[in-house]
């Protein structure tokens, strides 16, 4: 076999592998700040005027799940997403209308790792994760 193609074909590509991702998701997180511009600077009057909204809790979770679709639709997994989601109380119902797909295919998908995280020692999930898991059986 000649060289080159035992070379390709030997060499470690995990580091490159990772590079590849970090580059991916900074480019997701800059597509997102596209379509849900971040918030006023801190001090500003106009942050002054939306501290004590909704409003920026709003905007961060449009931002969150405009990064979850950006991924999906890029061929990325989104569980990193799908995470801090569920953690902020974000429902499955919404991830998966964020998704494309049904509540209980998001909860397949994701359900088991999102918990493998969110709940490591099994001791339950924390208090601020949505009680929405699908009854089992």
């Amino acid at each position: 076999m000649d060289v080159m193609i035992e070379q390709a074909l030997a060499a470690d590509v995990a580091t490159h592998a990772a590079a590849v991702t970090v580059a991916a998701m900074d480019e997701v997180n800059r597509r997102a700040d596209v379509i849900v511009p971040p918030g006023p600077l801190p001090g500003t009057p106009e942050w002054e005027a939306e501290s004590t909204t909704s409003i920026p809790a709003t905007r961060q979770l449009a931002w969150q799940l405009v990064v979850l679709r950006i991924q999906l639709a890029a061929g990325l997994d989104g569980l990193e997403s799908v995470i801090v989601l569920r953690s902020q109380g974000v429902t499955w119902a919404l991830i998966a209308q964020a998704a494309g797909v049904t509540r209980q295919a998001a909860h397949e998908r994701w359900g088991s790792r999102v918990r493998a995280v969110l709940d490591r020692y099994g001791e339950g999930m924390p208090d601020t994760v949505a009680d929405d898991d699908p009854p089992t059986g």
